[in-house]
């Protein structure tokens, strides 16, 4: 079992929500931020959520400020932004960092889980994506270019594995 489940980041309110309650299911964890130029990938973020929950799939949004200042708000600015301009219903937890000695320990472990291109383990961006299979191990990890709607057919694999 992977390490990633036994992890539990601040909700927005600064309560701890513990990746275990989410053992058997598939989660999406993405670095997202309001004023990227990715941004409006929280509509296909809350598509893929809407579509798949049903079979225990679960997107987590973790705002972060490390790339261009682009998630400067608060919480509640936060969470009105995705609320009133995506209709965001997924979790987004507390802002975080992903890099550096303050980057938060989840992604610490993500990253160790699935380095990127040529073994790097920095993030080299907002909505880089980090697919979480039923068995709390990380199958995938996507670049903040590649949209939502194109990681369907991992998301189908990975609801269809048995845990």
């Amino acid at each position: 079992m992977s390490v990633i489940l036994d992890h539990a980041p601040q909700d927005a309110r600064g309560r701890l929500h513990p990746l275990s309650q989410y053992r058997g299911k598939v989660l999406l964890i993405v670095n997202t931020a309001s004023k990227c130029g990715f941004t409006p990938q929280y509509q296909g973020l809350e598509t893929l959520w809407r579509r798949y929950r049903s079979r225990g799939f679960v997107v987590l949004g973790l705002p972060c400020n490390q790339f261009g200042a682009q998630e400067p708000g608060d919480a509640d600015a936060i969470e009105r932004f995705c609320s009133l301009t995506y209709d965001v219903t997924f979790p987004v937890l507390a802002k975080v960092e992903v890099n550096g000695a303050g980057a938060d320990p989840l992604f610490v472990d993500l990253k160790r889980a699935k380095p990127g291109l040529f073994g790097t383990q920095r993030i080299k961006w907002n909505f880089t994506k980090f697919l979480i299979g039923r068995d709390g191990r990380v199958i995938g990890r996507f670049a903040p270019s590649k949209k939502p709607a194109a990681l369907e057919g991992a998301i189908e694999r990975a609801l269809d594995e048995a845990v």
